[in-house]
Parts: structure tokens; sequence; C-alpha cells
């Protein structure tokens, strides 16, 4: 009797004092997603790209895996027996002749461990966007947009004279195609579609559209729009005719 109340006393030191048991064996649920990169990036509509994988594998075992890239339902990579080892692992995928054909592709990664195959957590969602030089799994940073100035042609104009205009944008983010759009109010008065913004800051000749002034407050505003959303533009001054001869002069 008293060498069972001694061992009851003892078991949970001794239980504790046990080293945890490591994982015998890579789980997929331990396999994380930390980059996903494409070759070349930026790629152009229907070049044929390869996809390079960083992963962190959160056992303390290695383990051989065979990985699966996916755009929705579509198996665009592979690779089959890679060796993970615990901590971080960079693997390059054949080239499979994936080709960029629709808008906005996000990408999913599935791994498939001893049998066991399930979609890998993500750090962040891994989309590509359309950018000027092609489509892209790098930030795209559009903007900021600012019109230093905008001159009317003639200035001072006369009451219902065609006018046509010129406004100098500064782009402070990365290059561009956007169209550009000068509004009265609701009312596109002008714009030039398709056009390279570069870095820094640059003047854009608009058309003659047979636009004139006729009310006591035209107030203008700058609209850049790029792949269909439209970004805001600062001024650094009130874009608005004065009636008296109407001119946009300060």
């Amino acid at each position: 009797m008293l060498i069972l109340v001694v061992f009851l006393i003892l078991l949970p030191g001794w239980v504790q004092s046990q080293p945890a048991q490591p994982d015998p064996r890579t789980r997929p649920e331990a396999v994380q997603i930390l980059q996903v990169e494409m070759f070349p990036d930026p790629a152009r509509e229907g070049q044929p790209i390869r996809f390079s994988l960083t992963l962190l594998n959160r056992t303390s075992r290695s383990g051989r895996a065979n990985l699966f890239i996916k755009d929705q339902d579509e198996v665009v990579a592979e690779a089959r027996g890679v060796l993970l080892q615990p901590g971080n692992n960079r693997v390059d995928f054949p080239d499979a002749g994936y080709r960029f054909s629709r808008r906005e592709p996000c990408f999913t990664v599935e791994v498939d461990i001893a049998g066991s195959r399930r979609p890998v957590d993500y750090a962040r969602e891994f989309c590509a966007q359309k950018a000027y030089g092609g489509w892209t799994l790098s930030p795209v940073t559009v903007g900021p947009f600012l019109a230093e100035d905008l001159d009317m042609f003639p200035d001072p104009a006369k009451p219902r004279q065609e006018v046509r205009f010129r406004v100098r944008l500064r782009n402070g983010g990365t290059p561009v195609r956007a169209n550009i759009r000068i509004q009265d109010r609701d009312e596109t008065v002008a714009s030039i579609n398709s056009v390279r913004i570069e870095p820094g800051s640059a003047e854009y000749q608009f058309p003659n559209t047979g636009y004139f002034l006729q009310r006591f407050d035209h107030c203008f505003k700058v609209v850049i729009e790029v792949e269909g959303k439209s970004y805001p533009v600062e001024a650094t001054r009130e874009l608005c005719a004065k009636p008296i001869g109407w001119t946009m002069k300060p």
C-alpha cells in the first residue's frame, strides 16, 4: 500500500518531465504558402509562364509531397516528389504552358502528402492584376495623381466659342496606361484614351469636342481611369472658368 501511495504522488511530476514526442511526419495542414511568383512578371496575354512557390513546413520532420497550383478548377502547374524540409522551402515548377486569358485570375495551391490531398493555407491572396506591361503578381501602385494645371484654348473665350483643354498631370506611382477625362459636373467635356502616364509630371493635350462655355459656374475636375476603375485626381487649385471673359487663368 505504501508503494502505491508513493507512486501516485510521483506520477504527475514524472509525466510533465517527459519531452514532447515529435510529429512523426509532415502533414498537409502544417504547410503554409508564403509567396507565389511567376516568370516573366509582368507577362503579356498569351505568353507562357512558369511558377515558383515559397512555403513553410511547420513540423520538425522532412517529407515528400506533390504540389499543385490551380486557377479555379484548372491545374496550371504541378511538382511531384518534392522534399519539404522543416522551415522555408522554395519550389520551382516546370513550365506547363499556362497562359493568361481571363480577367484577374487568383491562384490556389493543393498539397498531396501520402495520399492526403488538401488546399494549403495562405499568408495572403495571390491574384494576378493587369498592369501596363501585362499580367503581374507583384503589387501594382496606381497613383496618386495631381492636376498641377488645366489650360483652356482660347483663353479668354467668347460665349459659345468652342474650347479645347490641356492638363499638366503628376503621377506619383508606377507607369500606367489610362483614360483621362475632364468633367464639368457629371458631363465629360473632353477625353483621351489609352494614354501612357509615366511617373513624374507631363502635359496631355485634348482634342476639340465642340464644347463651349454657357453657364456662370463652370468648375472642372480631372478623372483617371485604369482598367475600368476610376482614380481621384487632386488639384493644386480650383479648376474653374471665371465668367469675366471666360478664363481659366488664376
